[in-house]
C-alpha cells in the first residue's frame, strides 16, 4: 500500500465560513423535503397516506443507493478543473434545481379524475434525480471536512460551522413560511379559507420551494468561489520532495473492502442510523403533529420548528468548548438526554397547549443539534487520515439511515388507523405516539451503542 505520513492543516474563518455555506441549499431542501412533504402531499394535493409515505420511501430508497456509490466513484475519480469532491458537488447541485421545484408543484398533465397511482409516477422521476443530486452534495461535502483540517478540534469545529449554517437554514425556510403563511391570511378574502393546511396552499409551497433555490444557488456559488480542494494532493507531492521524520510513522492507504473489516465502521454506521431517525422522523411528522394531533392553527407548523432551530443554533454555538471539556462521547449523550426527555414529555402531557410545545420543541431541538454534530466528528475521527476513502465511508453511514428513514416512514403511515382524522378518535393522538416512540425509543438504542464505542473508542484496529 502507498503510505503517507500525516501533517497538520488548518483553515482560515473565511475559508472556514465558505466551507460550511457549501451544503446550505442541501439544507433548505432538506427542511421542506423532512417537514412538509407528507402534509403537502396528504393536506394539499388530497394523496392517501400511504401513497404520500410511498413517495418518500421512494425518495430514501433513491438517496440511499446513490449514497454510497456516489461516495466511491467520488473516492476514485481523478481531480476535474475544481476538483474531484468540487465536480460531484456541482453536478448535485444542478440536479437539485432542475428537480425540486417539480415536487412541490401539482402534477402538470393531471387532472381531477388522474388516478393517485399515476400521480406517483409522475413525481417519482423529480424525486429520484433529487435524491441522487443531495447525495452528491451531501457526500462531496462531507468528505472534505478531514481534507481540509486534521486537527480533532478543528474538525469538530467545521462540522459545527456546518450545522450553525444547517440550522441557518431551516430557520429561512421557517422564517419565510411563516411569512407566507401570514401574508395569505392577511390578503386572502376567500371566506371558506380556514386555519387547516389544504388545497388553497398549492402556490404557497411552490412559492417557498422556489425561493429557497434562489437563496441556496447564491451560498454554493460562494462556497465553490471560497474553497480551495486539493490540500492532501499537495501534502503528498511534499512528501516526496522532503523526507519524513523518523519517528513519523507511515499508515497504509485504506481501501473500501478494508473498511468493512473494521469493528468501528459498523458501530459507526449504527449510531449514525440512530441519529438520522430521530433527527429526521421527528421533523417529519412535527407538523402532522401540530395539526393532526394538538389542533393547533397551520401558521405553527413554521413558529414550532423555527423555535426548535433556534435552539439548536444557540447550542451549536457552544458545542466546541463543551466537546472540549466533557469529550464528544459524553456531549452526545447529554444530547440524548434531552431528546429523551422531549419523548417523556409529548407523552405525559397529553392535552397540550401552545406554550407546553413551545418548551418541548427547544428540548427537541438542543438535543438533535448536539447529536448530530457530535455524531458527524465521531465520523470525522473515525476517517482520521484515510481521506482518499472518505467519502465512501460517509455515504455508507448515510446508506443505512436512508433506508432506515425510508421504511420508519412508510411503516408509520401503514400504521395510521385511517386517512380521516374525524372517522376515529385514535387518529388524534397517533402521531403523539410516534414523536414519542420515535424519539425516546430510538434514543435508547442510540445510548446502547454509544456505550460500546465508549467500551471499544473508535479507531482503526487493523493497519492493512
Amino acid at each position: 500500500m502507498e503510505p503517507y505520513v500525516r501533517t497538520e492543516r488548518s483553515l482560515s474563518l473565511f475559508k472556514r465560513l465558505c466551507y460550511a455555506v457549501g451544503h446550505f441549499q442541501n439544507d433548505l431542501c432538506a427542511s421542506m423535503w423532512f417537514t412538509y412533504l407528507l402534509v403537502y402531499l396528504h393536506n394539499v394535493l388530497g394523496l392517501q397516506s400511504t401513497y404520500a409515505g410511498v413517495l418518500l420511501l421512494i425518495g430514501q430508497i433513491a438517496d440511499g443507493i446513490c449514497t454510497p456509490l456516489v461516495g466511491y466513484e467520488s473516492d476514485k475519480t481523478l481531480s476535474g478543473i475544481c476538483g474531484k469532491r468540487k465536480s460531484w458537488h456541482l453536478l448535485g447541485t444542478l440536479s437539485v434545481i432542475l428537480s425540486f421545484p417539480f415536487i412541490f408543484n401539482p402534477c402538470l398533465a393531471c387532472t381531477d379524475n388522474t388516478p393517485q397511482w399515476a400521480q406517483i409516477l409522475y413525481f417519482s422521476p423529480f424525486i429520484i434525480v433529487f435524491q441522487f443530486g443531495w447525495a452528491a452534495t451531501q457526500i462531496s461535502h462531507l468528505s472534505l471536512i478531514p481534507e481540509l483540517v486534521s486537527r480533532e478540534s478543528e474538525k469538530v469545529e467545521l462540522t459545527a460551522y456546518r450545522y450553525a449554517f444547517t440550522v441557518v437554514a431551516n430557520i429561512a425556510v421557517f422564517t419565510v413560511a411563516w411569512l407566507l403563511f401570514k401574508f395569505q391570511s392577511q390578503h386572502n378574502l376567500n371566506p371558506t379559507v380556514t386555519d387547516n393546511v389544504g388545497p388553497v396552499d398549492v402556490p404557497l409551497f411552490r412559492n417557498l420551494a422556489l425561493i429557497m433555490l434562489g437563496i441556496g444557488a447564491v451560498f454554493s456559488v460562494l462556497f465553490h468561489m471560497g474553497t480551495k480542494e486539493g490540500t492532501l494532493a499537495s501534502e503528498r507531492e511534499s512528501l516526496l520532495v522532503s523526507p519524513a521524520p523518523q519517528e513519523a510513522k507511515p499508515r497504509p492507504v485504506f481501501r473500501w473492502k478494508c473498511w468493512l473489516k473494521e469493528p468501528s465502521f459498523y458501530q459507526m454506521a449504527f449510531l449514525y442510523m440512530c441519529t438520522r431517525l430521530i433527527v429526521n422522523l421527528s421533523q417529519t411528522y412535527i407538523s402532522i403533529f401540530i395539526t393532526a394531533s394538538l389542533m393547533l392553527p397551520k401558521n405553527f407548523i413554521a413558529i414550532i420548528p423555527l423555535v426548535m432551530y433556534l435552539s439548536g443554533f444557540v447550542c451549536s454555538l457552544v458545542m466546541k468548548p463543551l466537546s472540549r471539556l466533557i469529550g464528544i462521547y459524553i456531549t452526545y449523550l447529554l444530547g440524548l438526554m434531552l431528546v429523551f426527555a422531549f419523548g417523556i414529555w409529548v407523552y405525559v402531557a397529553k392535552h397540550m397547549g401552545a406554550d407546553s410545545i413551545y418548551g418541548a420543541s427547544v428540548l427537541l431541538g438542543a438535543g438533535t443539534a448536539t447529536i448530530l454534530v457530535m455524531s458527524l466528528s465521531m465520523t470525522a475521527t473515525l476517517i482520521g487520515d484515510q481521506t482518499q476513502s472518505g467519502a465512501f465511508v460517509y455515504g455508507s453511514m448515510s446508506f443505512t439511515d436512508k433506508v432506515a428513514n425510508g421504511l420508519g416512514v412508510i411503516l408509520i403511515q401503514s400504521l395510521r388507523p385511517c386517512n380521516d382524522e374525524a372517522c376515529c378518535p385514535d387518529c388524534v393522538w397517533f402521531y403523539r405516539d410516534v414523536m414519542a416512540v420515535v424519539t425516546g425509543g430510538v434514543a435508547i438504542a442510540a445510548a446502547i451503542c454509544l456505550f460500546t464505542i465508549i467500551t471499544w473508542p473508535i479507531k482503526i484496529r487493523r493497519e492493512s
